[in-house]
């Protein structure tokens, strides 16, 4: 079945689920939401993202390892009373002084036979005689059967219960709300961001019959391998094996040469002198670039990283010597930049670091001259 609701990339559904959350804390909007989307698209980190910001205590069950009694919990005989009563399992939530949130991940894939355990979870906010507190926040996910993933068809009585996020995977979205502020390998970002085609490539290896795909969790695993393996042969295999040879084969052409062009580290010591000999002269290079002086962002080095995002703007100036600054947007790449770097420095409080900048207000001052501010 279509999951017929508006698509949203993985920082949308996060904004939704940070606005619900305060809903019901405030409000008490008490709703159960349900995240749709592709294996690997970012459903689970969400809802780890929310339970980060909030400080929520996150119970994640896995409902294709569980069976329906998990869920109601142990029968003992109350001899007094002569009933039976339950031991709540530990996996629900139960303190209403401590905020929670419940996630059912894997709601598609699990035994329908499981389902009418879930119902009075996500409706009523509970199961057999076990409520859950107020303060419980209840998320759902699962994969479609035309993803390729193990799934069952979810009937009206289950997502009627349920408000609907369809996720799809978004290069941008995935670039500056996630993969820079975490630090990944500025290769990686930086392909995805002259090729965001790739960032999910599902349909296509299901069209093929290719076993691997790319998707936004496969491109993290390939940062993470790019940081830690320096052998090129082996990182090469390992690298094939997560996206797929041919992907693969045109990532490391990139990375190959980031690597021998970029080096951040260098270029923030560098003096206002020596600064623009050493930016790379490449697209790719001046994205790499940009997404490690953002993710790389600290107070001890900020002053530093402001006057190196506001000579790209110029650097077809400071560099007559290489012609093909003259051929980039610069100044597209510049005002790139400086947005998800001042994002990046409100979020670590560095806003006055920024305000009294001279670089930064040189850039500030040149785009209120060109009617953009």
């Amino acid at each position: 079945m279509t999951v017929n609701t508006v698509p949203v990339s993985a920082g949308q559904a996060l904004e939704v689920l940070r606005r619900g959350w305060a809903a019901q804390r405030t409000d008490g909007l008490t709703l159960s939401w349900m995240l749709h989307g592709r294996p690997g698209v970012g459903k689970s980190a969400i809802v780890r993202q929310l339970a980060d910001e909030t400080g929520a205590r996150l119970f994640d069950l896995r409902l294709t390892t569980i069976e329906p009694q998990d869920l109601r919990g142990l029968p003992y005989y109350d001899h007094a009373t002569r009933r039976t009563l339950w031991y709540r399992p530990e996996d629900l939530p139960d303190d209403p002084a401590h905020p929670a949130i419940l996630f059912l991940d894997e709601l598609t894939a699990a035994a329908p036979a499981l389902h009418p355990a879930v119902y009075g979870l996500l409706q009523e906010r509970r199961v057999g005689p076990h409520r859950l507190p107020p303060s419980v926040f209840v998320v759902a996910a699962g994969n479609g059967a035309e993803d390729g993933a193990v799934a069952y068809e979810m009937g009206t009585a289950l997502s009627d219960r349920l408000v609907h996020l369809r996720i799809e995977a978004a290069a941008d979205d995935w670039i500056a709300h996630y993969a820079v502020p975490r630090g990944l390998n500025p290769a990686v970002t930086a392909f995805l961001r002259v090729r965001p085609d790739l960032l999910d490539t599902i349909p296509q290896a299901l069209d093929r019959g290719q076993v691997i795909a790319c998707t936004p969790r496969s491109w993290e695993r390939a940062a993470r391998i790019m940081d830690a393996v320096a052998d090129r042969a082996a990182a090469r295999v390992m690298l094939a094996g997560t996206l797929g040879d041919a992907v693969a084969a045109e990532f490391q052409l990139v990375a190959d040469d980031i690597a021998a062009t970029v080096d951040a580290a260098r270029l923030l010591a560098a003096s206002d002198r020596d600064r623009p000999a050493l930016y790379p002269v490449s697209m790719h290079g001046l994205h790499a670039l940009i997404h490690a002086l953002v993710g790389g962002l600290t107070a001890a080095n900020a002053a530093a990283s402001i006057a190196a995002m506001a000579d790209i703007r110029r650097l077809d100036r400071l560099r007559p010597d290489a012609p093909a600054f003259a051929r980039m947007p610069l100044a597209e790449l510049c005002t790139h930049g400086f947005e998800m770097l001042i994002r990046r420095g409100l979020a670590l409080g560095l806003a006055d670091t920024f305000l009294d900048h001279p670089a930064y207000a040189a850039y500030a001052a040149e785009r209120r001259a060109m009617g953009l501010e």
